[in-house]
């Protein structure tokens, strides 16, 4: 059972830290984006070193109380708040935001979690390098909080998720012991790997303070392209045709349904398709090549031409300029902005095997005519097979008028994807939204290797109650 953040344990532990360091929890601490939870705290603690997070989880450990890790507040399932329970203390890194060090040689950065991903994009290309983990919520969104949740985006198709762009890090447990994995090597076989446990699993088993970062050299020359595809199939073969002539130099390959394009003309209508009408579907492509290996234009017009003798595309744009391509980034982009005005009745983040995508649309859709009359916006990273497959009302009604439908929105889309061998959770993480599609549709074998790691490393239950795994 754990006990308040109350004004007691408060004094307590300021006796024990620099001045300033612990204050009221602000509004922005205790939302989240979508506003589907409101957030409870007792405190909220700045530290500004590793040793003083130690100070603090030992403390609260000691005095059991719970400790909610708070990155730059931009995850979409409730994973930085506690919205029920004693009030915890609410945690965050933000003063830690230090470059600790930049090795080019090794294409290695090493900086702090508190550092905004855009500001670790600036340091990496202060070296002539680039930290390729690519977010719409770069400017808020912290390194430490993209390793807690294994964030994806949209370069994960060429570069991998976020674990896999790190190479160590330093990280406190809950009984604020300081786990010093902060090396930057490329191999290291000594044992149990605490690095990837600690990556993904949402503030529940530790606190990350620093990570060493993998770079890479930036492309020469960088090519996008919007195509009209006939199908998700042809996209689908679309993207084989390009990685068999482009093999390692796909950086994105994005899939987008018309609908999206509707979207946008009815709440963004300054962002338009250059491409004539609303074809129902299209790939955003993006190419980085090398030296030597010519215009990406060329190779782009020449997969182009490609498709278009194998009847998977019917039309496309190259871009020619970097304004060009940035207007092409923005539809995609724009979409989930969209989607936020319109108001879902149910979005689910999914992955699925790459062959299975074109299934599962053409079998979802049906699946949920039979529930109710819906439009859908299904759009993504079909590179990595993770798709945003959002359900909306039809134009005129409102989300609120489909309350009652959500959990048999939900559970439609989720049994059909695991049905498939699919996740029900791609990119954004489990967070507190699906602690109950983890208990459903986990394998039972993980899910109690889950809880004997859980209880070993936090036997208090301290780190993040409520999120990830269900509480009891």
């Amino acid at each position: 059972m754990l006990n308040p953040a109350d004004p007691a344990f408060v004094d307590l532990l300021r006796a024990q830290l620099p001045p300033d360091t612990l204050r009221a929890a602000e509004p922005r601490y205790l939302e989240e984006p979508r506003g589907r939870w409101q957030g409870r705290a007792g405190a909220l603690a700045l530290p500004r070193s590793t040793a003083e997070v130690s100070a603090i989880l030992r403390a609260c450990n000691a005095a059991r109380v719970g400790v909610v890790p708070w990155g730059g507040g931009t995850g979409l399932v409730g994973g930085q708040l506690q919205p029920e329970g004693p009030p915890p203390l609410v945690l965050s890194l933000e003063r830690m935001a230090a470059l600790r060090g930049a090795y080019p040689e090794e294409n290695a950065l090493v900086v702090e979690a508190g550092m905004v991903l855009a500001d670790v994009h600036a340091a990496a290309a202060a070296v002539d390098r680039i930290f390729p983990l690519a977010l719409a919520s770069e400017g808020t969104a912290r390194i430490g909080g993209n390793l807690s949740t294994n964030a994806g985006g949209l370069n994960v198709l060429r570069y991998g998720n976020t674990r896999d762009l790190c190479l160590g890090i330093e990280a406190v447990l809950p009984d604020g012991t300081i786990f010093n994995g902060l090396k930057r090597l490329r191999k290291d076989n000594t044992g149990y790997d605490l690095r990837h446990l600690l990556i993904g699993a949402e503030g529940t088993l530790g606190v990350i303070t620093a990570a060493s970062l993998r770079l890479f050299p930036k492309p020469a020359e960088v090519g996008t392209a919007l195509l009209a595809v006939e199908s998700p199939a042809a996209a689908l073969r679309l993207l084989s045709l390009a990685e068999a002539r482009l093999s390692g130099m796909v950086t994105a390959f994005e899939l987008i349904h018309r609908m999206g394009l509707d979207f946008l003309a009815e709440k963004i209508p300054e962002v338009k398709s250059p491409l004539a009408g609303h074809p129902e579907w299209l790939v955003l492509i993006e190419i980085g090549l090398p030296t030597g290996f010519g215009a990406a234009a060329d190779h782009l017009a020449a997969l182009f031409e490609a498709g278009l003798a194998q009847s998977l595309v019917s039309d496309g744009v190259i871009a020619t300029s970097e304004t060009q391509r940035t207007a092409l980034w923005r539809i995609r982009e724009a979409i989930p902005e969209a989607n936020r005005l319109i108001g879902a009745i149910s979005s689910h983040d999914i992955s699925l095997p790459l062959g299975l995508v074109p299934e599962f649309i053409t079998v979802a859709g049906p699946k949920l005519a039979a529930i109710g009359d819906f439009r859908i916006n299904c759009f993504g990273h079909l590179g990595d097979g993770n798709l945003h497959y959002n359900v909306f009302p039809p134009k005129g009604r409102n989300r609120k008028d489909y309350a009652a439908q959500v959990d048999l929105v939900k559970t439609c889309v989720h049994d059909l994807v695991n049905a498939m061998g699919g996740s029900v959770s791609a990119e954004h993480g489990l967070g507190r939204l699906k602690v109950d599609d983890l208990q459903r549709y986990g394998d039972p074998g993980k899910l109690a290797a889950m809880r004997v790691i859980k209880a070993a490393l936090d036997p208090n239950g301290i780190m993040n109650p409520g999120a990830v795994l269900r509480q009891g």
